[in-house]
């Protein structure tokens, strides 16, 4: 399975939106090990800080970025892997805590 990564890296001056590439054998997710390697071979040199969403730091302390967080991830099927956190919010603040009744 072929998977698209969206993914944020952070500088200090703004982030870069970027996209990378995963080959899985197997219908299943990209683990931890999957993005890593996908990542190094993109130049970059990281753990992983937080899991959701998968959030990377440099292990250089001299990187020119700050972390690099996992935005997307589209593996051709329909549903998407990644909620958008901020549009869940804000409908959160739109709707009534409470329904009322009528």
């Amino acid at each position: 399975m072929e998977c698209i990564v969206y993914f944020d890296v952070v500088h200090d001056e703004g982030v870069k939106e970027l996209r990378g590439l995963i080959f899985l054998n197997d219908d299943r997710l990209p683990a931890e090990q999957d993005y890593l390697n996908m990542l190094t071979d993109m130049g970059y040199h990281l753990r992983l800080e937080k899991s959701d969403p998968p959030t990377f730091v440099p292990t250089d302390p001299g990187a020119a970025y700050k972390e690099i967080r996992i935005r997307r991830l589209d593996t051709g099927k329909e549903e998407d892997h990644y909620e958008d956190k901020n549009l869940k919010s804000m409908v959160a603040n739109l709707l009534p805590n409470k329904p009322k009744s009528l």
